[in-house]
């Protein structure tokens, strides 16, 4: 559970079409776990290391929509989730035969003038279309 001195400034809370699958593919697949959740609300809060997010069913209790809403959901959005190593996320995945939206790669980013940080990573949608990106840290270089 959260506190007030470890609770993230920002959680994206996602309206999802069914929270047991979505857990089943948040927890069950890429490894977060729920912090708590209010089934008779069709809420979960899920935690994976500092990284939180909220799913709410969709018609139940509040939603605030600003639109209607169509699958895929969440577009032109993908939440970047930092983690020591993707290899036993991937595994999961493959072992649950979900495909991934973009393979994994080695991506370098200007992070300064004469500085960039390395990453490994790659993304895969959840059931409802919402793109994660999982990453881990693999160095800072400066640039050539």
């Amino acid at each position: 559970m959260t506190s007030p001195d470890t609770d993230p400034a920002l959680v994206p809370e996602l309206l999802v079409s069914d929270v047991s699958r979505s857990i089943a593919f948040w927890c069950g697949v890429c490894g977060f776990e729920i912090a708590y959740e209010r089934p008779d609300e069709g809420f979960a809060y899920l935690t994976r290391g500092s990284a939180h997010v909220m799913l709410e069913k969709h018609g139940v209790g509040r939603n605030w929509i600003t639109a209607p809403l169509g699958p895929p959901l969440g577009r032109g959005i993908n939440f970047q989730i930092s983690v020591p190593d993707i290899a036993p996320i991937l595994a999961a995945l493959r072992g649950a035969r979900h495909p991934l939206f973009m393979a994994p790669e080695e991506k370098w980013y200007r992070v300064s003038d004469g500085e960039e940080a390395g990453v490994r990573q790659f993304l895969v949608a959840d059931p409802d279309g919402y793109l994660l990106r999982f990453q881990q840290s693999l160095a800072r270089r400066p640039i050539n």
